[in-house]
């Protein structure tokens, strides 16, 4: 069995890790330092590192990339994995496993490299994505491909459960791949130049709905950022979460509202979106019925 260091953070990359445990001697987990987190800010361990101890594991949490390379130094491994780490890995670090790194990205590359692939495939109306297992080099998910993956993105997919589904099926794609990466066995191809694009990561200006979006794309954004991060909607001077919208036929203008059958409509720049859940600051997800009932429509 061939021995490995694995480099992650978030939940998505959960599975990979679990995935790579069944196929390599993991010597070494590489994950982000504990953060706060919460409206409490208390400190966490990130998700990777709870599975890392649970499946008795050696964890290093290097603050930055100096701090990466010497939790790398004298070691040895043949081969390294990265799902969702969250640093560049500098050429030092990238030379240590024998056959090098591959990445598993959870997007159909050359489209969409950078930080934030899913979210952009849905914020972009994509109809398909998939997983690509790729070899690491120095540029931002620019190596050669050593194995993809595609799926259908629903309509009413949302960010969170398409990732949910991209995580597993990276794992899946990462476990076959493995041994026989490591054995020689595989060829790579060049990622082509044309279909390129860049995910760029979300910034507080990508999270807010404005009412000169068209309905579909304002619906879009719902969709790829729900159920967690939530697109961001000011109402009467207080920004909310809007988690989740439908189309709805009523005649607002943009930036209008209107309360239709009880529930909150939101006017766009050419429709009309029923707000569905909404979480106000400081509560819990709810139903825009709900949020509306006992208060006033808010001021357009």
């Amino acid at each position: 069995m061939s021995s490995a260091v694995f480099m992650g953070t978030p939940e998505a990359a959960v599975p990979s890790l679990e995935a790579l445990h069944s196929v390599a001697d993991i010597r070494l987990v590489v994950t982000r330092p504990d953060r706060g987190r919460g409206r409490s800010r208390r400190v966490q361990p990130p998700p990777v590192k709870k599975a890392a101890e649970r499946l008795g594991l050696e964890v290093a949490q290097p603050e930055n990339r100096a701090a990466l390379g010497t939790a790398m130094e004298g070691r040895s491994f043949d081969v390294g994995i990265v799902v969702a780490f969250g640093m560049i890995l500098p050429p030092d670090v990238l030379a240590v496993p024998h056959a090098g790194f591959l990445n598993v990205h959870f997007s159909l590359l050359p489209r969409w490299r950078g930080a934030a692939p899913v979210e952009r495939a849905v914020m972009a109306g994509d109809t398909e994505t998939g997983v690509t297992v790729m070899v690491m080099d120095e540029g931002l998910d620019t190596g050669p491909i050593v194995a993809q993956r595609a799926t259908t993105i629903a309509p009413e997919e949302t960010g969170g459960s398409l990732r949910t589904r991209l995580a597993k099926m990276g794992a899946d794609l990462l476990a076959g791949v493995v041994p026989a990466w490591v054995a020689g066995e595989l060829e790579t191809e060049s990622q082509p130049d044309r279909g390129a694009s860049y995910a760029s990561r979300l910034e507080t200006a990508d999270l807010t709905l404005d009412s000169s979006m068209s309905a579909e794309r304002a619906a879009a954004l719902v969709r790829a950022l729900a159920p967690d991060r939530g697109a961001r909607l000011e109402i009467d001077g207080v920004v909310h979460k809007i988690l989740g919208v439908r189309p709805h036929g009523a005649g607002l203008a943009p930036g209008s509202w209107g309360e239709i059958d009880h529930r909150p409509v939101r006017g766009f720049i050419d429709g009309a979106l029923e707000i569905l859940t909404i979480q106000p600051p400081g509560k819990k997800p709810m139903s825009g019925e709900a949020w509306l009932r006992g208060r006033p429509l808010p001021v357009a």
